[in-house]
C-alpha cells in the first residue's frame, strides 16, 4: 500500500506541471478563438481507427459465415427464436447490424400535413369511375386499403417517434454504448477498444471536466464583473465579448470541431436566428461567432444560476412559468427587444424540443408573426464521433453531459442561410415552412410536418377529425 502510494505521488509530481501547462493552454486559446489544429489532426486519426475496425469487422464476419456454412452443410437448422419485436428484425440490415430504412412514403394526402396517410395506385379507379366522378356510397374494402397500409408503415418505422431516438451508424465507433458485440470480435479490436476507453475515462474526461469547471467560474466572475459597468456602449462591449469567451471555454470542454461555412451570412443585430434544434449544446456551438439574446423560462437551482449569471451581462429574455403560455405577453417582449438597434439577434428554436438530427419538424410561428428579419442556420452534428442527441425525457442534463464528455468529440457543419423576409401576402405558418424548408434541405435533413410536442402529448383531436373527414370525403366520391 505504502508502495503504490509513493507511486502515485510520484506521477502526480511528474504529471502536475505539463498538464497544468496543457490546461492553460487550451483554455488560452479557446477564450480568443484560435486553435493548433489537434483537434482536427486527432479527428483524421479517430477516422482511420474506424475505417480499420470496418475492415477487421468485415473480415471476422465473412470468416464465421464461412465456418457456418461449412458446419451447417447437408443439415437443417430450425430457426431460432427472437426476442426482438417485429420492427426492429424487419428494420435490421447492413453491416454491422444497423437499420435502414425499409418505407419509401409517396406525397400525403388530403390538404393537411397532419394526415398520415397516402393514396395509392390501386385507388386511381373505383369502381371504374374516376376519382373526380360521383361514385356508389356503397362500402367496398378497397376504400380503406391504403389506411390500413399506413397503420402497417406506422407500425414499422413511425415518423415521428422514430426522430427521438439515436441516430443510426453505418459502421461502429468503438462505443459500447452504440453497439456491444465488437469489442471482443477480434484481438485487435479488443486491444483498440481497451485503450480508447483508457484514452476518454482516464484523460480526456478529466481534461473535460476541469476545462468545464473553468469555463463555469469564468462566466460567474466575468459577468459579474461586467454587471459593475454603467450602462451603456463599453458594458455592452465588454459583455459581448464576455459571452464569447465562456462559451468558447465551455465547448472547448467537449473536443468540440466545428466547420463554418457562409460567415457572410450570419446573424446581426435586430433580427432572429432560427435553427434546428438537436442539444443544448447548439446554444454554445452557435455562440463561438455570434453573442446571441436567449429566451427561454426561468428556472431554479444550478440552471437558473446560469440564467441570471448571463443576465447581469447581456440582455436575455426569460419568462415567468405563468407568462411562457400567454402569445401576446412573449410577442410584446421580443418586439420590444429587436425595437433596440444595439441588442443582439435572439437566438431561437422554433422546434420547440430536441430532434435527432435526421429531420426538422414543424416550426412554431410565434417567432415569424411579430417581424424583424429572419437569419436561418442549419446544424448537422457527425454522429461518428458521438450523439449530440439530448433525450430529455430519458436522460437528465448531468447524464447527457457525461456522455458528451466520454464520447470521442463533437463534430458539425454549421451552414449560415442568407437572411429571409415575411413577404407581404404570406402567412406567419407559410414564411415559417418556408425557412424551414431551407434549412432542412441545406442541412440534408427530413423535412417533416408534424409537431415536436407529440414527443409528450398525445395527437390533437382536430387531427383526427380532419382524417375521418377526409375519409368520408372519399367515401362520397368527392
Amino acid at each position: 500500500m505504502a508502495l503504490l502510494t509513493s507511486f502515485v505521488s510520484v506521477a502526480v509530481s511528474i504529471l502536475y506541471t505539463p498538464i497544468l501547462l496543457l490546461i492553460l493552454c487550451i483554455i488560452f486559446l479557446a477564450s480568443i478563438g484560435k486553435s493548433l489544429g489537434v483537434r482536427r489532426l486527432y479527428v483524421n486519426i479517430l477516422l482511420k481507427l474506424f475505417e480499420y475496425g470496418r475492415q477487421h469487422i468485415e473480415v471476422a464476419k465473412k470468416i464465421s459465415r464461412l465456418d457456418s456454412s461449412d458446419e451447417d452443410e447437408g443439415a437443417t437448422t430450425p430457426p431460432v427464436p427472437s426476442d426482438k419485436p417485429p420492427s426492429a428484425l424487419i428494420k435490421e440490415n447492413g453491416l454491422n447490424g444497423t437499420k435502414m430504412t425499409v418505407i419509401e412514403r409517396d406525397e400525403i394526402l388530403g390538404p393537411s400535413p397532419e394526415l398520415n396517410y397516402k393514396r395509392s395506385s390501386s385507388q386511381e379507379r373505383v369502381n371504374g369511375h374516376k376519382p373526380q366522378e360521383k361514385v356508389n356510397l356503397e362500402f367496398h374494402l378497397s376504400h380503406c386499403l391504403d389506411l390500413v397500409k399506413a397503420g402497417m408503415e406506422s407500425i414499422i418505422e413511425d415518423q415521428v417517434t422514430s426522430v427521438f431516438e439515436a441516430e443510426e451508424l453505418r459502421s461502429w465507433n468503438l462505443l459500447t454504448r452504440t453497439n456491444r458485440q465488437y469489442e471482443f470480435l477480434t484481438w485487435r479490436l479488443t486491444i483498440i477498444w481497451a485503450m480508447g476507453f483508457i484514452v476518454r475515462y482516464f484523460f480526456l474526461l478529466p481534461l473535460r471536466i476541469l476545462i468545464f469547471i473553468f469555463g463555469l467560474l469564468t462566466m460567474l466572475s466575468t459577468t459579474t464583473l461586467v454587471n459593475f459597468l454603467p450602462e451603456g456602449r463599453i458594458r455592452n462591449f465588454f459583455g459581448r465579448i464576455s459571452y464569447k469567451m465562456y462559451m468558447r471555454i465551455l465547448i472547448r470542454s467537449l473536443s468540440f470541431v466545428a466547420t463554418y461555412h457562409d460567415m457572410q451570412n450570419r446573424p446581426k443585430a435586430n433580427g432572429f436566428c432560427v435553427a434546428n434544434h438537436t442539444s443544448v449544446i447548439d446554444v454554445a456551438m452557435l455562440s463561438v461567432n455570434t453573442c446571441f439574446s436567449l429566451i427561454g423560462q426561468r428556472h431554479g437551482g444550478f440552471l437558473g444560476l446560469l440564467q441570471r449569471a448571463l443576465a447581469r451581462a447581456s440582455p436575455h429574455i426569460w419568462f415567468e412559468r405563468s407568462e411562457v403560455k400567454d402569445r401576446h405577453a412573449v410577442a410584446k417582449r421580443l418586439k420590444e427587444h429587436i425595437s433596440v438597434a444595439d441588442n443582439p439577434p435572439i437566438l431561437i428554436f422554433p422546434e420547440g424540443t430536441c430532434i435527432n438530427n435526421t429531420s426538422v419538424m414543424q416550426f412554431k410561428k410565434g417567432s415569424f408573426e411579430v417581424g424583424g428579419t429572419i437569419y436561418p442556420v442549419a446544424i448537422k452534428y457527425d454522429p461518428r464521433f458521438g450523439d449530440a442527441f439530448w433525450n430529455s425525457s430519458r436522460h437528465g442534463m448531468l447524464h447527457y453531459l457525461l456522455n458528451m464528455m466520454t464520447s470521442w468529440a463533437i463534430v458539425c457543419d454549421v451552414w449560415y442561410l442568407p437572411a429571409m423576409h415575411r413577404a407581404r401576402d404570406e402567412s406567419a405558418v407559410d414564411f415559417a415552412n418556408r425557412v424551414k424548408a431551407a434549412v432542412a434541405r441545406r442541412g440534408g435533413l427530413v423535412d417533416l410536418q408534424w409537431d415536436g410536442q407529440l414527443k409528450r402529448m398525445k395527437a390533437k383531436k382536430e387531427w383526427r377529425e380532419l382524417q375521418q373527414e377526409e375519409f368520408s370525403k372519399r367515401l362520397k366520391g368527392e
